[in-house]
């Protein structure tokens, strides 16, 4: 049944992934079931997306009873849903207003566009440089793909945005090296992603938002998959205790209902003026109250502590396994970000093994496998997961 419904996709749907054989049909707390009925343990939930899990009946319900009401409206009229969900972003944020949009992608566009209308008017035309960190991940639109610094995303798609420069990531002398009285923004993943769990180290960022204060430059941390209480803080800069001026935020943040936000201090928000950016279903009602839902559920019913919870046991267990398994470099990421550098193997013949076993496991970078579970994720699953990998690790040679 599932070789008819790919067929089908493969002739109506554009080759823009490389997706494994699987139709997924429904899903139930940390577990995905396909149409022939197999259940998979779900340790990718939607690549850091699926915040809740699957069918949470606060989350349903707050939906289905926010369709009954009003489903869209444009933002030439206000709505409760969005006022609330600014409202909970800001309160509980270093920041004082928000943009919503519908991905990170999107949130990553309206903060480069944000930063460059701030140094337009601070210093003029000229500033307009953006450096961004190489082996980073930003979005697939031009802007986001510029700032992206990996060509493997960017080739054949070229001529791409003026004015962005690479920096080496945790590596500060080079980066200061490359601002000059031009440069409006730096932007850096606090962990980078896609570019294989790779946290920031703590001086690296202290330095940085120091050299931003002095020179007035606009420090922008993507964290649209480390941020809404993917490592055990509702944002990745709080385990730093460092401040970026934007926040470029998504995935999580709608619990699998689309939506992205991109939040700022006063001082920088305040630049954009009616007509400069928008989003036709930016602020939408519907995925403004998956959004209440979720951070309701993380900020006042334990989520957050059940990531630092679990997200220490999943470390345990995984630096366990590297101790048995040789070809495992290094386990590494916080809360329930983390990833396993493998060596001397594919790490994709791991994932499809693990896959075959009903395990659901991701890639990031050339040699990671990536552990993003739903947020609400237990001990037992998480035993069960480490389980299926163990057996499959044991397998290779």
């Amino acid at each position: 049944m599932d070789k008819e419904w790919i067929d089908t996709g493969k002739k109506f749907i554009m080759n823009t992934y490389s997706s494994f054989p699987i139709v997924l049909e429904k899903g139930e707390g940390c577990y995905v079931y396909d149409k022939e009925g197999k259940r998979y343990l779900d340790f990718v939930s939607g690549i850091a997306v699926n915040s809740l899990g699957y069918s949470n009946e606060d989350f349903v319900n707050a939906l289905n009873e926010q369709l009954k009401k009003i489903h869209h409206c444009s933002n030439l009229y206000w709505s409760e849903p969005t006022i609330t969900l600014a409202k909970l972003l800001v309160e509980n944020s270093a920041f004082d207003k928000v943009f919503f949009c519908n991905s990170g992608t999107e949130s990553v566009e309206a903060g480069l566009k944000l930063s460059r209308k701030y140094g337009n008017l601070k210093r003029g035309e000229e500033c307009y440089e953006i450096i961004t960190m190489k082996n980073s991940f930003h979005g697939r639109t031009f802007g986001s793909i510029t700032a992206t610094g990996q060509e493997k995303y960017q080739n054949g798609f070229g001529p791409l945005l003026p004015g962005v420069k690479y920096a080496p990531y945790n590596d500060f002398e080079t980066l200061k090296s490359m601002v000059n009285k031009n440069t409006c923004a730096i932007v850096v993943e606090a962990i980078q992603g896609e570019g294989g769990i790779c946290p920031a180290e703590k001086e690296y960022l202290k330095n940085i938002r120091k050299l931003c204060d002095e020179l007035d430059i606009v420090l922008i941390f993507d964290e649209v998959q480390s941020g809404i209480g993917r490592t055990g803080k509702l944002f990745a800069y709080e385990i730093y205790n460092i401040e970026p001026d934007i926040i470029c935020l998504a995935k999580g943040l709608g619990g699998g209902f689309p939506i992205g936000a991109m939040m700022a201090v006063e001082k920088i928000a305040n630049v954009f003026e009616p007509g400069n950016h928008a989003s036709t279903f930016g602020g939408n009602p519907l995925a403004c109250t998956a959004g209440i839902t979720v951070l309701n559920k993380l900020l006042n019913e334990g989520v957050l502590q059940n990531v630092e919870k679990q997200g220490e046991y999943l470390k345990k267990k995984l630096l366990s396994l590297k101790e048995k398994v040789s070809f495992i470099k290094d386990v590494r990421g916080y809360g329930l970000m983390q990833g396993i550098e493998i060596e001397e193997t594919s790490p994709s013949d791991i994932i499809n093994k693990c896959i075959e076993k009903g395990l659901l496991l991701v890639g990031a970078g050339a040699n990671v496998i990536r552990f993003v579970p739903p947020l609400t994720i237990k001990e037992k699953e998480i035993d069960e997961a480490v389980e299926i990998l163990g057996e499959v690790l044991s397998l290779v040679k």
